[in-house]
């Protein structure tokens, strides 16, 4: 066994040095930063306002809008203070926190689209019971559970990994990611593998189940229908589709990524496409929900040309 050494700090080596280029991606960044947190709190701001869009699907929108400045918030501050680093070291307990918050905001992400799936289920598929089904008390317990939950599943794994002894402290990576600051760990018990498991089966593997459920009833309805009933169903579907999209497509990218014995991308292609999937996810959703959803729209419309 190596031996451990008192880790104050990890070392982000994906940065590499980049020269008087810092200045340009720092303001790139920093754009894309300020658009991610205007627009997700804009679209919050107006469902909050109109009264019309005080219905489950848009508060449970929120939660993804909501969801995508926390993200964004535990990422880019890190990112573009690195910009300027030149030994690009981050502290022990930053970096512990902002493992612990990207690993909450995941699960939020993965269960926000569950209830979001299965409040469409109750909509397409038992429209008459929809009322009763989605009332407020039901969706705003919703709400709660998912971040309760989230938090509690979190801080379940992150209590393993606070205790570790660390043998190394250079993290191949743009940000403090947890499969690598366990590889950095002198011994990993029997203990923290089971809890990695069950953060991964309740984080993913749940919540996508019950989409993959939600989306195939959907489908069966959907196929015995009208052609308008499909339109409309397509229509309110299609933005959580897409989010599960680039969702599904950056974890897959990610678990190949830390299975394979040898690297599949050079450590600057890797970097790239981790950046371009961090960008994506925060601001594809205000883009679909805003620009995809009638009622939506409408708002948007009302409150930034028809207000006197």
């Amino acid at each position: 066994m190596e031996n451990s050494t008192e880790v104050l700090s990890f070392v982000l080596r994906a940065y590499g040095y980049i020269g008087q280029l810092k200045y340009l991606y720092f303001s790139i960044m920093l754009l894309w930063y300020l658009s991610i947190y205007v627009t997700n709190a804009a679209l919050i701001t107006v469902i909050f306002l109109d009264k019309k869009l005080h219905e489950p699907m848009y508060i449970l929108l929120c939660n993804l809008l909501a969801n995508a400045i926390c993200v964004s918030t535990a990422m880019y501050p890190l990112v573009m203070s690195q910009m300027f680093s030149d030994t690009h070291e981050v502290t022990l307990p930053w970096c512990l926190l902002q493992m612990f918050c990207l690993s909450t905001c995941a699960a939020i992400e993965f269960c926000s689209l569950a209830a979001m799936a299965y409040d469409r289920y109750v909509a397409i598929c038992c429209p008459l019971h929809y009322n009763v089904m989605m009332n407020t008390t039901r969706v705003g317990t919703i709400t709660v559970v998912i971040w309760m939950y989230s938090f509690v599943n979190s801080m379940f794994s992150f209590s393993f990994v606070v205790r570790l002894k660390f043998c190394g402290n250079v993290i191949d990576k743009l940000f403090c990611d947890h499969h690598l600051i366990v590889k950095l760990a002198c011994s990993v018990s029997v203990f923290h593998k089971i809890s990695d498991l069950f953060f991964s089966f309740s984080t993913i593997v749940t919540p996508f189940s019950l989409i993959l459920v939600s989306y195939m009833k959907i489908l069966v309805i959907c196929l015995n229908t009208s052609k308008e009933s499909q339109q409309k169903a397509v229509t309110t579907c299609t933005p959580q589709i897409v989010s599960l999209s680039g969702l599904f497509i950056g974890f897959i990218f990610y678990a190949t990524d830390l299975t394979s014995n040898e690297a599949l991308l050079s450590d600057r292609e890797r970097s790239f496409l981790t950046l371009c999937l961090l960008i994506y996810q925060p601001m594809i959703t205000p883009i679909m929900y805003g620009f995809n959803l009638p009622k939506i729209k409408q708002s948007l419309k009302r409150f930034l040309f028809d207000r006197k």
